[in-house]
């Protein structure tokens, strides 16, 4: 097997278990909420809550530690970190055990992106392809995470869904750790595909500051808007569709149509990651800046087919292929971008804007849609894509 697929393989595996333990965590709150009565929706939100801080928190030590110690080790303390944090969620008895089984499921999940594609970006020849397998694994956890924990829940306790989603992680950790990976080391040169040259010899403030006096810094406005408008756009479409009276056909919550639209879109961005690593072999800034102006399109088509089913269904569909067809494009923007011996910290703070920084979108769409409208949030997050556009417009042109 060729150094290529080695890393494509051990990184698209991991990228798959990190997003199919994300996505399934709130399939197994509903079972949290009818088991432990001191549970209430807000105790199990502030629980849940501290996994996904520290999953956006944790990229930029892990951005470091994936420079010093190298990447592959960082993604074998990932995975076995996730399956003992699901192994802790199975044994829970309470509020305390699953606060302390997500803590360590979202620590150890956050070294995963800065790891992965440091080693992509320093140790693969073909790299477009590659970020765009990597995605397509990441949206198929995305997309299965949840239906497979929802339809095993349906036979098996969630004490036992929670035990046999920790193994697939266990077995990848044995496997990445008997893997043989020739991790490239930086020697200051001039990187791949016109990646920028830069020294370590300044440590991490140094290696900071350096990158955000470069181009990175526009890449970083990139990222953290897309972070914003990501987190901002879903969080609460699902209750948007299903608030639309073509969207009720009166069954239960779990059979509402509105969620079966919600999961089409996630499969749709499968297909829109692989375009994405595409586009990268073929001028990464220029599709980039592309990208960006579909987000301003797609957030104002939103407006007019609020009420409108069949479109608002298309429009749906569409988003999810705009969504994460721009990842491929960003990941490498960054490592044109960025040193390869600093490889790892840009991506950490490439993480902790996307994660991190893009958990406010959430945030402030749920204030619009209290004390506004749908429609007043899709033209805002048009505005915050045509941020995006205009950044990523400006690293074409500076290119």
């Amino acid at each position: 097997m060729s150094e290529d697929r080695r890393i494509i393989g051990i990184t698209s595996v991991s990228h798959a278990a990190v997003h199919t333990y994300e996505l399934s965590i709130p399939i197994l709150m509903v079972a949290w909420l009818a088991e432990f009565d001191e549970l209430s929706r807000a105790t199990l939100g502030l629980a849940v809550g501290v996994g996904y801080v520290l999953f956006g928190l944790g990229s930029l030590p892990g951005g470091v530690l994936a420079d010093r110690i190298g990447s592959r080790s960082l993604i074998v303390g990932c995975l076995v970190g996730m399956a003992g944090g699901f192994l802790v969620l199975s044994l829970s008895t309470g509020l305390v055990g699953i606060t302390l089984g997500l803590a360590l499921w979202g620590a150890a999940a956050s070294v995963y992106h800065p790891a992965g594609l440091s080693l992509i970006t320093k140790g693969v020849d073909r790299r477009g392809r590659a970020l765009g397998y990597h995605g397509v694994a990441g949206n198929i956890g995305i997309a299965m995470g949840p239906l497979v924990a929802a339809v095993l829940i349906v036979f098996v306790n969630w004490r036992v869904v929670a035990a046999l989603f920790a193994l697939p992680a266990l077995a990848a950790a044995v496997y990445a750790y008997r893997l043989d990976i020739d991790e490239p080391v930086a020697d200051g040169g001039t990187g791949a595909d016109g990646e920028k040259e830069g020294g370590d010899s300044h440590g991490f403030v140094g290696q900071s500051r350096a990158l955000f006096a470069s181009t990175f810094a526009v890449a970083f406005v990139v990222v953290m808007a897309s972070g914003l408008y990501y987190r901002g756009v879903l969080t609460f479409l699902p209750d948007m569709l299903a608030q639309t009276v073509a969207f009720d056909p009166g069954w239960s919550v779990e059979f509402e149509a509105s969620n079966y639209v919600y999961s089409a879109l996630l499969i749709v961005g499968i297909a829109g990651q692989y375009v994405g690593g595409r586009l990268v072999e073929r001028g990464t800034e220029r599709w980039m800046a592309v990208g960006y102006v579909a987000f301003i399109v797609v957030a104002l088509a939103f407006v007019p087919v609020l009420n409108a089913p069949v479109a608002l269904v298309l429009v749906s569909l569409v988003l999810g292929f705009v969504l994460f067809v721009i990842e491929p494009l960003y990941q490498n923007a960054v490592a044109l971008h960025t040193p390869p011996e600093a490889r790892g910290v840009s991506y950490g703070y490439t993480y902790f804007g996307f994660f991190g920084v893009g958990a406010l979108g959430a945030t402030l769409a749920g204030a619009i849609l209290t004390y506004s409208s749908p429609s007043v949030l899709f033209v805002l997050f048009a505005g915050v894509g045509a941020v995006a556009a205009v950044a990523a417009g400006y690293l074409a042109l500076a290119d």
